[in-house]
């Protein structure tokens, strides 16, 4: 018996409960178990290891997604591990056209690299120790963002499940995101004549507001960043006999950072490293601020304690949902992120320590040079040091921010058909206060591009942190999401 034929989809048109079909069989059947594989592998970026060749984590991820990805036998699809002296390796990969006469391109983008573990996971869970449990999959690097290549080419095969016409489509997964791409750029410009006229990137990389609809990055914030080191003495001495004569480096240290950020309201000084929020994305906040309420704050883990058999929760800076999205995404902020030169409580006597090292992370308004920040956060912070002590800022880097260019009409109407087919609600649009070096890169590169920025890092997903999760019935609906608007570029 003749098999009827499937007719070929007319651009644009996808069966949304077909395409998700699809991707949640593939999902469950597939791709939860690669990245539960995934996880295992403590490939942290090079900037946490540096010895990463030698001990080939990050190889091996690389190697598995290729050997994924050629496995699935995608029609058209090309792919090669590209290498440049020296380098982390970047995974390329290119799907040939079944649209007449298309030249554009789309360009999917995901890393392989992963942050380190840190600490205060939960008893039963750990960053290289999967555990799949009520739709989540917990682990390190699950949702930031190793299921990215996988999520990707599982949208290319929902779409060809239906014949749906489409254009060129190239993939670019780094394995240098976490330590901030120093080796991306020098990839993107050897690949920049294989990468075409890119007129879609796909960025499965960001946030959500929460797991009930599609949500769109406006805006990321850069980052700048180093070492900062006070140095008083040579070695340690006896705090008895030299306090009160001898300066603490410690002190010095909250000298020197006063410079910096207004220590009772975390307001960065420098008016330099502030900028105004554009009118659009005031206006999107006050949106998403009325979408999510007080979940845009309650949404972190608060130290909590009993306090006369109430409950008592720490506090955020402020309780207003729109400053507090726009504090977390248009606002500069210092963290320090790591210490150095004090020892463990259990090993800490009597002595007036000689140095004390702090590493700052400062995030950055989204159009400001990352590069004059560091240049400025250097000079305010080493010169006239207190006591004359020897003030460093050293290893400083860091990468500007984003704000997404003016959204084409049949951008936002493909983004909210998708969010609306599979979530039952509009596409949701908010800044995110991470940074995400490529964005700035290719938008300087492809200017006319569209910039599908996502993914999975909604409420309590905690990347970076302790007990990071991937919301696999998001992932799910995100990855139908992905082919929805592939099929929808005109």
């Amino acid at each position: 018996m003749n098999k009827p034929i499937q007719q070929e989809m007319p651009a644009g048109v996808l069966d949304a409960a077909a395409a998700l079909a699809h991707a949640s069989a593939q999902w469950d059947s597939d791709i939860v178990g690669q990245i539960t594989d995934y996880i295992r592998i403590p490939a942290k970026s090079p900037g946490f290891d540096k010895e990463w060749v030698e001990h080939g984590h990050i190889e091996t991820v690389v190697r598995n997604a290729a050997s994924w990805v050629q496995a699935q036998k995608v029609q058209g699809l090309t792919l090669e591990i590209v290498r440049l002296p020296g380098r982390t390796p970047v995974l390329f990969f290119e799907i040939a056209a079944t649209r007449p006469q298309s030249s554009q391109t789309v360009l999917m983008y995901g890393h392989l690299d992963k942050q380190p573990e840190f600490t205060g996971w939960r008893s039963d869970l750990g960053p290289w120790t999967p555990k799949y449990e009520d739709g989540k999959l917990y682990g390190r690097g699950g949702a930031d963002d190793g299921y990215a290549v996988y999520a990707s080419i599982a949208a290319v095969q929902a779409l060809k499940a239906q014949k749906a016409p489409h254009p060129r489509i190239v993939g670019l997964i780094e394995t240098c995101e976490e330590s901030g791409s120093y080796d991306l750029l020098p990839y993107v410009d050897a690949l920049r004549p294989r990468l075409g006229d890119v007129s879609l990137v796909i960025c499965l990389d960001s946030g959500a507001g929460n797991y009930d609809q599609l949500w769109l990055t406006t805006s990321l914030r850069g980052m700048a960043g180093g070492t900062l080191k006070v140095e008083i003495l040579t070695e340690g001495v006896h705090s008895g006999d030299a306090s009160g004569l001898v300066p603490s480096s410690f002190r010095i240290m909250r000298q020197v950072l006063d410079r910096l950020e207004d220590s009772k309201t975390g307001r960065l000084l420098p008016q330099s490293f502030h900028c105004e929020v554009p009118a659009e994305r005031l206006e999107q906040a006050k949106a998403t601020a009325a979408i999510l309420g007080e979940e845009v704050y309650k949404r972190f883990p608060w130290a909590h304690y009993d306090c006369g058999g109430s409950t008592m929760f720490a506090l955020p800076t402020t309780t207003d949902p729109l400053q507090a999205l726009l504090n977390r995404t248009w606002s500069p902020t210092l963290s320090v992120t790591g210490a150095e030169g004090f020892p463990a409580l259990r090993d800490a006597g009597n002595v007036l320590r000689p140095y004390t090292a702090f590493k700052l992370s400062l995030r950055l308004p989204p159009l400001i040079d990352a590069a004059q920040a560091v240049q400025e956060l250097k000079t305010l912070l080493e010169d006239n040091a207190p006591y004359q002590a020897k003030v460093t800022f050293e290893n400083g880097g860091g990468a500007t921010g984003w704000n997404a260019p003016d959204t084409a009409p049949w951008f936002e109407q493909a983004l909210d058909r998708a969010s609306r087919a599979h979530f039952g609600t509009s596409c949701g649009y908010i800044g995110q206060g991470g940074t995400i070096p490529l964005m700035n890169m290719l938008s300087e590169g492809f200017p006319k591009a569209q910039m599908m920025v996502c993914g999975v890092l909604g409420p309590r997903s905690n990347a970076h942190g302790p007990n990071e999760f991937l919301h696999v019935p998001y992932a799910k609906k995100l990855t139908a999401a992905v082919a929805e608007v592939i099929a929808q570029l005109p």
